[in-house]
């Protein structure tokens, strides 16, 4: 018989039972919370508080403990969700087509990034590199917590302008921040070392690896698309119905462009467009995206259980009352009229310009980009730069996850769409140029 005042079990039994009680809640709560304004990244933050609260539980998942492990793991989230996001966007690629993914990409990031270096350097007094390196981390929307603001499926046809703005958005700009985030690195070693920056950094941080980046990943998108869908019908890969292929390009194309010096991030989404475009319409797609969607859930939830755990461990204690202010006005205010601006000439309507403006999702390519900054600098005041990255993330995923159902629902009933209709296939008006 049992004896509960000895009872002591493995620490790896308890982790594994309460990973398969987790694993059931992330794929049962988005149904769960389809109608309510209620997200499962507020679930999953609020399960890692839970957990590390508990006295039994001693060690403290805070990132400067862990730099290494922070910046590959939230490397390895970014990749998979870069693959998935560009798998399921059916708008066929070209200039106009793509004209609100352009402006929020070539103005509103920018502006974005100058005003959090302003915000950071006036507001908070941090040195203007340490800013430049905070607004390049806080610039860039997140392809991982945005799900509930980005398209549907392959062929699902759920692609309107807001859900397909957010998600092209998403997918370019966590490699195209990269430059700036490289700025920030360039300046603090040329200030220590007092060598010059200038010249390297255009022609090799920016012609280069964006360059290299997207024609990597174009190419690695041919290759695989042509093994994919082209081959002799008894060896293509599409015929072996397994979705790990979406996986195998991920990692072939982050990997071989990163080896040249590159952004990895931008190859991916790339080789991820190109790969859909090799067979628009074939019902491997959804395979692939299904096996990605799967992989990024897991560990997007295996994260913020961490994050949840980093709160409650005293993540946020360095910050001063300027700097929660400033992750007001970042969120509310800097995204907002910056997203905007970008958007102003776009034939949209008020409704779903405000929208796209207003979902700015900061998320886990904030923090990889924190951790790869501050891996590569010299930087005093670590925590205070993750306290500060940490609270914006926070408040992105509450705000957002709390607003984005009845805002999203809204929207669809503005755009003649019935949010609750079992036919999930927006009519024809909603459902953008896909060919």
């Amino acid at each position: 018989m049992l004896d509960i005042s000895e009872w002591t079990p493995d620490p790896y039994i308890v982790v594994l039972t309460g990973m398969g009680f987790l694993i059931a809640l992330v794929a049962w709560l988005p149904l769960a919370l389809k109608r309510l304004p209620l997200s499962l990244p507020i679930v999953c933050i609020g399960i890692g508080m839970a957990i590390f609260s508990v006295p039994q539980v001693t060690d403290r998942p805070l990132p400067l403990a862990y730099p290494e492990i922070t910046e590959r793991f939230t490397e390895f989230v970014v990749i998979i969700a870069l693959m998935g996001a560009g798998l399921k966007l059916d708008r066929v690629f070209s200039w106009r087509r793509w004209s609100v993914t352009w402006r929020l990409l070539a103005v509103t990031m920018p502006l974005s990034i100058g005003a959090i270096t302003l915000v950071g350097g006036w507001w908070m007094g941090l040195p203007w590199i340490i800013a430049l390196l905070l607004g390049a981390a806080l610039a860039p929307t997140d392809p991982v917590l945005a799900a509930d603001v980005q398209v549907g499926p392959p062929r699902s046809g759920e692609e309107d302008e807001v859900r397909f703005g957010l998600t092209s958005e998403a997918g370019f700009n966590d490699g195209l921040a990269f430059p700036f985030v490289n700025l920030a690195v360039a300046l603090g070693l040329a200030a220590s070392t007092g060598e010059p920056w200038a010249l390297k950094w255009i022609t090799h941080s920016v012609l280069w690896e964006i360059g290299a980046g997207v024609v990597g990943g174009w190419l690695i998108g041919r290759a695989f698309g042509w093994l994919t869908f082209h081959i002799p019908a008894d060896t293509k890969l599409a015929k072996t119905g397994d979705g790990l292929i979406a996986i195998a390009a991920t990692f072939v194309s982050y990997g071989l462009t990163e080896m040249i010096q590159c952004y990895g991030f931008l190859a991916v989404f790339v080789t991820a467009l190109t790969l859909r475009r090799a067979q628009r319409d074939h019902d491997f797609h959804r395979e692939m995206h299904d096996m990605t969607e799967q992989i990024e859930r897991l560990a997007m939830m295996l994260l913020l259980v961490l994050f949840g755990g980093a709160l409650v461990s005293g993540l946020l204690a360095p910050l001063t009352w300027a700097d929660a202010l400033a992750a007001v006005v970042i969120l509310l205010v800097v995204r907002p009229v910056t997203g905007l601006i970008g958007l102003l000439g776009l034939k949209a309507s008020w409704s779903e310009k405000l929208t796209l403006a207003f979902f700015g999702i900061r998320g886990v390519g904030s923090f990889y980009y924190l951790a790869y900054g501050l891996n590569h600098m010299e930087v005093e005041g670590g925590e205070r730069l993750w306290a500060i990255v940490g609270l914006v993330v926070l408040m992105s995923v509450l705000l957002h996850g709390l607003t984005v159902t009845p805002i999203m629902r809204m929207l669809d009933r503005l755009q003649g769409r019935d949010p609750d209709a079992d036919d999930a296939t927006p009519p024809p008006g909603l459902q953008g140029p896909a060919a």
